[in-house]
């Protein structure tokens, strides 16, 4: 399959997650919980047959049994990132808009960048780098012209950008971890792994993990349908294919179709004004640019 089709499908699936949390009334560190536990036994059941497939794909000296032993703090760290990105980036949707919020944490292509280039030593291209400063531009844009001048909206764009920088992490780790082991046992330990903190941190502050309604399980199920098992794995698997900036500017697309569907659902109904319809334009711009001159790594 085109990993390119892959991300942009990826990218899709992630827009409706940022809207779809405004209807659950559960705590954010439950929604962040069940997310990814309803998705394990999709990922762990996938993982038992891939194994034998993957062997021919890894490098000689890098025998894929021993990959992900060997790997295993920095698949352990990656899980960990990715627990505190959905806590934070959930919480922060509790005190600012969706588009605030999404968009934030969707400034993890400025971390990425720095993080590969200083661990990975991944630049991009002058071409490439163009796009990404479009792109930024753009979100930069559409926080502008949502941004809020109270103390709320001020922590919970504190909290969209803790996740940021954890996001960004958790991806350029990704994109090191992912060239000796294959999708399906990665997204398995790392979200096994950021399954269990969330659990704990949801232990130690009393936050219930049960009992809830209807509503809520229906928001949990379709979180981990769409942005979890086909956004955040798609994007995952893509790693293998493309810098870990590349993915995170395609993951730009998010903030832009999250504040498309805020605006179109009448129970939200967040109008996006001028300003910010120009900084979704710029994002995808920018967004284009940015795959057209990394896809070749």
């Amino acid at each position: 399959m085109s990993p390119l089709l892959v991300l942009v499908v990826a990218v899709l699936a992630t827009t409706y997650a940022g809207p779809i949390v405004r209807f659950a009334a559960a705590p954010a560190l439950a929604i962040a919980f069940w997310r990814l536990a309803l998705v394990l036994p999709v990922t762990g059941g996938l993982a038992v047959f891939e194994r034998s497939g993957e062997r021919g794909a890894v490098p000689s000296g890098a025998p894929l049994g021993t990959a992900p032993r060997a790997l295993l703090p920095l698949i352990a760290l990656s899980g960990l990132l990715l627990a505190l990105h959905f806590w934070s980036w959930i919480a922060s949707l509790r005190f600012t808009t969706v588009a605030s919020s999404v968009v934030l944490v969707s400034l993890k292509p400025v971390f990425a960048w720095g993080l590969a280039a200083a661990w990975l030593r991944e630049h991009p291209t002058r071409t490439e780098a163009w796009g990404i400063a479009l792109a930024v531009s753009g979100a930069i844009l559409i926080g502008l012209a949502d941004a809020r001048l109270s103390v709320g909206a001020l922590g919970g764009d504190g909290l969209a950008l803790l996740g940021a920088v954890a996001g960004a992490g958790y991806y350029v780790i990704g994109r090191r971890v992912r060239q000796t082991v294959g999708i399906w046992r990665y997204a398995t330990v790392v979200y096994a792994m950021a399954t269990a903190a969330l659990a704990l941190l949801a232990l130690a502050r009393h936050v219930p993990l049960s009992g809830f309604a209807g509503r809520d399980w229906a928001v949990f199920g379709a979180m981990a349908a769409g942005p979890m098992l086909v956004g955040h794995t798609g994007m995952n698997y893509a790693l293998r294919h493309f810098r870990a900036t590349t993915v995170n500017v395609a993951a730009l697309g998010e903030p832009v179709g999250a504040s498309v569907i805020a605006w179109l659902l009448p129970a939200i109904h967040e109008v996006p004004p001028p300003t910010a319809l120009l900084g979704g334009v710029l994002v995808l711009i920018g967004i284009g640019v940015s795959l057209g001159a990394g896809s070749g790594r």
